[in-house]
């Protein structure tokens, strides 16, 4: 049984607040990615909400850029973010201990809820595209992300998966904005933007005429990726998604979760769960991507257990919650 939490009791502050609690006041950090992509203005616009929610009791949230979800991780280990939006793939291997978290398993990280799926983009100059799927990337030049970001563990996934390795191409590490700027100078055959459709540097470089194209990934791709990270599925990016785009493109995703330390109060956790379902509208306004968040989607592929706060709020609007979600402290 859930231990009792004490939910009208007011916030209560705890090392997992990001410092300077003076006269009151409360400050969390949401850490996202780099500005280009979809976790940043999302982030931005979760830690709006929350402020414009609780303002008058001295609360303030705000997203902050990063280097995306491995660095997420990091910063939640050292409170230095008291949320984070990471790639399902990244916080089930962190909280495993897997992949780059071997031996160094994140066993207090807990989920919040999805968010939105975290669609794969991989764009690549039209001169070097053959069969336009992600196994033309072989051989050119490619940006796999930034260093210690989501964005670079994924793509090494995807490129594992199909029987390439970081030696087959020419590896970079930029950020969104920068690959498709590079791209557009001439100094870069193509790069990985996984995010929330439309990815913005992804709707730039349609507009402004750079002549690339988001390449495919076929059934038997998607097969041999999910052997070894079966955390996949499949995703259509819907035509007119970005300009000049006239057909469908066949894509995978995987999901994107709000992430917490278990330590941050069960109070907060409650309260921000519960302002940002029960606003879900205005959340729909900051950005195409979280129209994909709902209670009845709120748990699609997560694996992390939940924070006990959480926990808390999607029982009392009677969800059903999968055993392996149940957090340990519930039984405590």
């Amino acid at each position: 049984m859930l231990k009792k939490t004490t939910i009208l009791a007011g916030l209560v502050s705890t090392s997992m607040l990001l410092a300077s609690c003076n006269e009151g006041n409360q400050y969390f950090s949401i850490a996202t990615a780099s500005t280009g992509g979809t976790y940043y203005p999302i982030g931005v616009g979760m830690g709006n909400l929350w402020t414009e929610e609780l303002i008058d009791e001295g609360i303030r949230a705000t997203g902050q850029s990063s280097a995306g979800s491995v660095e997420n991780i990091d910063l939640l280990r050292k409170e230095e973010a008291q949320f984070a939006i990471l790639q399902g793939l990244i916080a089930d291997q962190a909280y495993q201990g897997t992949s780059v978290f071997e031996g160094n398993a994140y066993e207090d990280l807990r989920s919040i809820t999805m968010l939105w799926p975290n669609v794969e983009h991989f764009v690549l100059m039209n001169n070097y595209v053959e069969t336009g799927t992600i196994a033309d990337i072989e051989g050119q030049s490619f940006s796999v992300g930034p260093q210690a970001s989501g964005t670079e563990q994924s793509t090494l996934a995807l490129i594992n998966g199909i029987d390439l390795s970081i030696q087959d191409i020419s590896p970079d590490y930029l950020g969104y904005d920068d690959t498709i700027s590079s791209m557009r100078d001439g100094r870069l055959d193509g790069g990985s933007l996984p995010a929330g459709v439309p990815v913005t540097a992804i709707t730039d470089m349609f507009a402004s005429g750079v002549n690339a194209s988001v390449l495919e990934v076929t059934d038997d791709q998607l097969d041999s990726i999910n052997d070894g990270q079966p955390v996949f599925f499949r995703y259509t990016i819907e035509e007119e998604s970005y300009p000049r785009q006239e057909e469908p493109i066949e894509t995978i995703a995987q999901s994107n979760i709000l992430a917490v330390d278990k330590h941050l109060d069960d109070e907060s956790v409650y309260r921000l769960t519960k302002i940002l379902f029960e606003n879900l509208e205005t959340m729909y306004q900051v950005h195409n991507s979280a129209k994909a968040m709902s209670l009845e989607t709120a748990l699609d592929g997560v694996s992390v257990p939940l924070h006990i706060g959480a926990y808390t709020y999607f029982e009392e609007v009677g969800m059903d919650i999968p055993e392996e979600l149940i957090p340990p402290e519930a039984a405590e």
